[in-house]
């Protein structure tokens, strides 16, 4: 996981449009990266809706709202469009990303060890570095507390 105060690793990757973006597009302003396990899953869909609900909030913080996970554009396409989602969804069908930004762990299935996606999110302020560490995500609440976060992170970054 991502320390606070680090520089965020770059990245490259596409969109559910195929678009690709880089962190480096985004230089000058707040990113809010949250990692997920895979589209339209249950608590996956829960945290991509209320995230989707408050969206407009984000956007009058001039929050980029990114979300990441390893299914593929198609897949995303999909998910955002049967949600209706306003944001951003990066594939990362390698995972590099995702264990770059330490959301790759070891997770057991059926009794065995599988590679696995940690819901893992990241508040990133405009000098590109990690102002706030999400480890244990509730995803029917952690929007509303980005969004909390996000509001006391802005005035202690301007106040620097």
């Amino acid at each position: 996981m991502l320390q606070v105060g680090r520089k965020a690793p770059a990245f490259a990757l596409l969109d559910q449009n195929e678009q690709k973006h880089t962190l480096k597009d985004y230089d000058g302003q707040w990113v809010l990266v949250y990692i997920y396990p895979k589209d339209d899953t249950p608590g996956c869909t829960k945290e991509a809706c209320t995230i989707a609900e408050v969206y407009g909030d984000f956007k009058r913080l001039g929050v980029t709202v990114f979300g990441l996970s390893k299914d593929t554009p198609k897949s995303h396409k999909k998910f955002a469009e049967k949600y209706n989602l306003p944001f951003t969804l990066l594939a990362d069908e390698t995972m590099a990303t995702i264990d770059k930004y330490g959301a790759l762990v070891e997770k057991q299935m059926y009794g065995k060890p599988v590679r696995g996606t940690a819901r893992i999110s990241y508040l990133i302020n405009p000098e590109g570095k990690v102002a706030k560490v999400y480890p244990k995500v509730d995803p029917a609440n952690h929007a509303l507390e980005l969004l909390a976060d996000m509001k006391v992170a802005r005035k202690e970054f301007k106040a620097r």
